[in-house]
């Protein structure tokens, strides 16, 4: 009854200076206003088709607000159409510009099916020109190869050559399709370089329903022009603070996707004394950040998220040795697949050293999203198959132990039942039990440590947030129970969090045996989990 009426009274305190903070300050106060009342990016309305998913109200940065957009009539297709065709073939400045202004403005208030023809009609339509294609390398293989030998290059050689050069040019430029002069022209437009992010946000949409191989294609020609045009030298980076416009922190509330920000306080906490907030930013994309990253300045690698949250106060900077990296949200879904954090973090790793040369450890307290998921496969899987080729999950001392904590309870007849039933509780009530919590704690950590190091796809980590940060050349460090007790960690990974840790002598080193063979570093305390898995040790 204490505890009920304590987290009570936390909640009431809670509401009254989120509230009060809000009214206090003006920055409070609109960040909370805007906030609240209209989006920030591409808001897909839900459907069961994906493609109804591409109706937005993404006109952010524009004049018209996105409840004026609904009310305004839908743009015809043969007008865009055109606009697009425009924005292509002609070549006069002024009429692409005044093209390029239509076609970005009035995509957006073309229907879901609309935009799908529009996007199928730029794939197949202004594709390559295959017939010059195999014209032109047919007129390459006719061609007689030149001598390699240096005292037969006269005029004759010459004009060889100089055939192949003329043809190879040509080559070049017929093998690029003619969307490549949109994408090309929308990157240099205001605006534009936004405009080609939602527009692959758009086709990346459509290819979670659809299997086009020109869609395909054009996906893939749009992501190799953005890793081109938003390399590293292209970025700013920016340490994102409480003095910054009420529009940028309002974007960062909006946008953070690991650990979403409750109120103001909480937002001021993660900005203030003890943590950073970095953002990568481009300029033709001002007051939004592409990708940021928060961190969290420690005595030592974090176990838990609630000490980095609700750290308060904070220790003093100077005493910390550590820097936590807890939550990396990217701002754009057209960028899906351009690895921007890997830049990042590194750029990020740089600018702490230089201001705190008493930081000399860089680690994450990261999630695992998918290992629930697997979890409940390998328990269903377990169950449904014969004795011959079951596979065995756990050891007879842990079966014991969960039969023991269920207390002869209806949560199943056999351990396998005790951890499915578990597991897929509504409200997670299993963690109000402290000998559940104890007795699922050996088995749940071995078997992570299992999927984290050995489950693999394509040869590279199963689970998106360990391959990211191993690609990047950090190493497994330690696994934490119960380190996340939010409702969305219990729903990823049953609480577990990772630590992911940078040593800055090998990242190279580590990130190219990754990339190359599949090989992960990890530290001996998370091998000696591995090692308990195997039943003989780890290589």
């Amino acid at each position: 009854m204490a505890a009920a009426k304590s987290k009570s009274w936390k909640r009431q305190f809670d509401l009254y200076m989120y509230v009060t903070s809000a009214v206090m300050n003006k920055k409070g106060l609109a960040i909370l206003m805007r906030t609240k009342m209209r989006p920030l990016s591409p808001t897909f309305a839900s459907s069961k088709s994906k493609l109804n998913q591409m109706q937005t109200s993404q006109l952010e940065g524009d004049n018209v607000s996105s409840q004026d957009a609904s009310l305004l009539p839908e743009r015809e297709f043969s007008q865009v159409r055109e606009s697009m065709h425009s924005a292509m073939s002609t070549n006069k400045t002024e009429i692409v510009d005044v093209a390029l202004d239509e076609f970005s403005e009035g995509y957006f208030f073309l229907s879901p099916e609309n935009r799908y023809k529009m996007l199928l009609s730029l794939a197949k339509e202004y594709d390559l020109n295959r017939t010059q294609v195999r014209e032109l390398m047919k007129q390459h293989l006719d061609l007689q190869l030149p001598s390699d030998k240096a005292e037969d290059s006269g005029h004759e050689e010459e004009g060889s050559l100089s055939a192949f050069y003329r043809i190879e040019r040509n080559l070049r430029q017929a093998l690029k399709p003619m969307y490549e002069v949109l994408f090309e022209r929308l990157n240099t437009h205001p605006g534009g370089l936004k405009f080609l992010s939602d527009i692959r946000a758009d086709i990346l949409c459509l290819l979670g329903d659809v299997n086009i191989a020109s869609l395909r294609a054009l996906d893939s020609h749009l992501k190799e022009k953005l890793i081109t045009w938003l390399s590293p030298a292209n970025l700013e980076l920016h340490n994102i603070t409480w003095d910054d416009p009420a529009s940028l922190l309002e974007k960062i509330v909006a946008y953070e996707a690991v650990h979403p920000i409750s109120n103001l306080i909480d937002l001021k906490r993660r900005l203030g004394i003890g943590r950073r907030c970095f953002g990568y930013f481009h300029p033709a994309i001002p007051g939004e950040p592409l990708i940021f990253i928060e961190v969290a300045l420690m005595k030592d690698v974090a176990a838990t998220i609630q000490e980095v949250l609700w750290d308060n106060p904070p220790i003093s900077e100077h005493e910390a040795s550590c820097a936590i990296f807890y939550s990396i949200s990217s701002t754009q879904p057209g960028l899906s697949g351009i690895n921007l954090g890997k830049f990042l973090i590194k750029r990020v790793v740089d600018v702490v050293k230089k201001d705190m040369p008493n930081i000399c450890v860089f680690a994450t307290l990261s999630p695992i999203p998918g290992y629930r998921q697997w979890m409940l496969s390998k328990l269903a899987s377990s169950e449904m198959t014969g004795s011959a080729f079951k596979e065995i999950l756990l050891r007879p001392d842990e079966e014991k132990a969960l039969m023991d904590a269920s207390g002869g309870s209806d949560l199943g007849s056999s351990g396998i039942e005790v951890m499915w039933n578990v597991l897929t509780s509504k409200n997670h009530e299993w963690t109000n039990s402290p000998n559940l919590v104890s007795a699922l704690r050996t088995p749940m950590m071995r078997l992570c440590a299992r999927y984290l190091m050995k489950e693999k796809k394509r040869g590279k980590a199963l689970d998106s947030v360990a391959n990211f940060h191993l690609q990047n050349g950090a190493m497994i460090g330690r696994l934490n129970w119960m380190a996340d007790r939010s409702q969305k960690g219990l729903t990823q990974s049953a609480g577990i969090m990772v630590n992911y840790i940078y040593r800055l002598d090998n990242i190279e080193d580590s990130a190219q045996a990754y990339q190359n063979e599949g090989h992960i570093e990890s530290s001996s305390d998370f091998r000696s989990y591995i090692e308990d898995d195997n039943g003989e040790k780890a290589d």
